[in-house]
């Protein structure tokens, strides 16, 4: 089994989280062979804390970004991108995204290369992400076991460069949009229950910020998701109190969308595939066995779409 695998972290202004995140990665069983940590313009303390680190710890190299750009959703892609040119000269056999507020089990890395290994298929793997909405960490409600949050997505080296990386997208997504290009590829996604990773920073899909749900709705339409889909989704998170308004304003915005022929913003064969994976979820929803839907697996031929979850 290969334990040579790399990480990337985009990090703008995370001197309050960015600590804690080395030091759970700096506890791995299996270290990185490289860990780029890319400062996006931070004018806060994050560039000193992670020095300070580097300094200690070889494996470990801070590649700053100065320029003046808009802070945006495709910023965060162009930081990865950065610091993917960075390892192209290593020999390694996975690559793995870690944002700058999470901390991971000490077994993460080492437990992600061995479910790796052991199927040759799986293309994308990762953890269950918990977070603390003033009582404690508990699991996001989000969490599917065929989906990989992008605060800790981990790659096959040849599955992330045959999807050419994250796509830079005016609405957000690149992690819902690897995993869609991943499974179209023919290869897995899956994310293991027992791997828990905290996440300091809950995010608009667990009812943060209204602006947020909002730009998730555009997204949504932008990616080529079925109307009634979305729909569905977003209504069933109406009874839990903390997301309405989330999902109202995630619902709004995509009919928004909708009613304003806003184009796509992916490849059209990307759309295609994922609206192929809504309906087959769909008819297994809405058949005469409902377990179907909660137990189906992704399956990686291309010309049989997989099931995708509602959470998404």
């Amino acid at each position: 089994m290969s334990k040579a695998y790399v990480l990337i972290t985009a990090a703008h202004n995370e001197e309050k989280f960015i600590a804690a995140t080395i030091r759970s990665v700096i506890a791995q069983s299996v270290l990185p062979q490289r860990w780029i940590i890319v400062s996006d313009a931070s004018s806060d303390g994050t560039d000193d804390i992670v020095r300070q680190h580097a300094a200690q710890h070889g494996f470990i190299r801070l590649h700053g970004i100065s320029d003046n750009h808009p802070r945006n959703f495709g910023a965060q892609v162009d930081a990865i991108k950065a610091g993917y040119a960075g390892l192209k000269d290593l020999e390694f056999a996975f690559i793995g995204n870690v944002d700058a507020d999470v901390v991971l089990p000490p077994n993460y890395y080492e437990t992600l290369l061995q479910k790796l290994a052991d199927n040759p298929r799986l293309g994308l793997a990762g953890g269950f992400i918990y977070e603390d909405y003033g009582r404690g960490f508990k699991p996001r409600r989000t969490n599917s076991v065929n989906s990989v949050a992008h605060a800790t997505q981990f790659f096959r080296r040849e599955c992330y460069e045959a999807i050419g990386g994250y796509l830079r997208l005016p609405y957000g997504g690149p992690d819902w949009v690897a995993e869609i290009m991943v499974r179209q590829r023919g290869w897995t996604v899956q994310a293991f229950p027992e791997l828990v990773v905290q996440h300091f920073r809950p995010t608009a899909s667990a009812g943060g910020s209204l602006r947020g749900s909002w730009h998730q709705g555009r997204m949504d339409h932008s990616l080529g998701s079925l109307p009634l889909f979305e729909t569905l989704k977003c209504l069933r998170r109406l009874p839990e109190r903390p997301f309405v308004l989330g999902a109202l304003a995630r619902l709004l915005a995509f009919a928004y969308s909708w009613l304003c022929r806003a184009p796509l913003l992916v490849p059209e064969d990307v759309a295609r595939y994922l609206r192929a994976e809504q309906r087959q979820r769909l008819q297994a929803l809405f058949s005469a066995h409902p377990q179907n839907y909660a137990e189906a697996q992704p399956e990686t031929v291309p010309t049989s779409p997989t099931t995708s979850s509602l959470q998404q």
